[in-house]
């Protein structure tokens, strides 16, 4: 682990990686303190418990904040094996920790704009550097390990 941690790229990975947990995290919070205000429940449970059968519905900000956690599942999870692999192939630490910068940029900017519905392209461009980001990096591994 020491050795890991000495690991200059591995640190910064490390780095972003927590950054990009916390965020998620705080999408999550930010879903259920919106079914709370808008009381919009996805459980009977929870709709119960909080005023009734009624509740048992959906809420477009609540579902759009959903989806928004939804996607930071789907893309942040595989960035998290990605970029592991890919700190440990040797990579310039310059080279990786704009990897790194560039995709945590790239969903914190997706978030915003789907929380905050920005005009299109601004969510699809952030998905797509994002993306862009993990797809140059498992290239990268790939012709390491072949």
């Amino acid at each position: 682990m020491e050795a890991l941690m000495n690991n200059e790229v591995f640190s910064c990975f490390v780095f972003y990686a927590v950054l990009l947990l916390l965020k998620m995290f705080i999408i999550a919070i930010i879903v259920g303190q919106l079914r709370l205000r808008r009381k919009a429940f996805a459980n009977p449970e929870d709709a119960l418990r909080h005023g009734g059968v009624q509740f048992l519905r959906q809420d477009p900000d609540v579902e759009r904040a959903r989806r928004a956690h939804l996607n930071d599942l789907e893309t942040i999870l595989p960035f998290l094996f990605i970029g592991a692999v890919y700190s440990l192939t040797g990579p310039s630490l310059f080279a990786a920790r704009l990897h790194f910068l560039v995709f945590f940029l790239a969903r914190l900017v997706h978030s915003v704009a789907y929380l905050f519905a920005l005009k299109a392209p601004t969510r699809s461009v952030s998905y797509s550097v994002g993306l862009i980001s993990c797809v140059v990096m498992a290239v990268q591994v790939l012709m390491a390990v072949a």
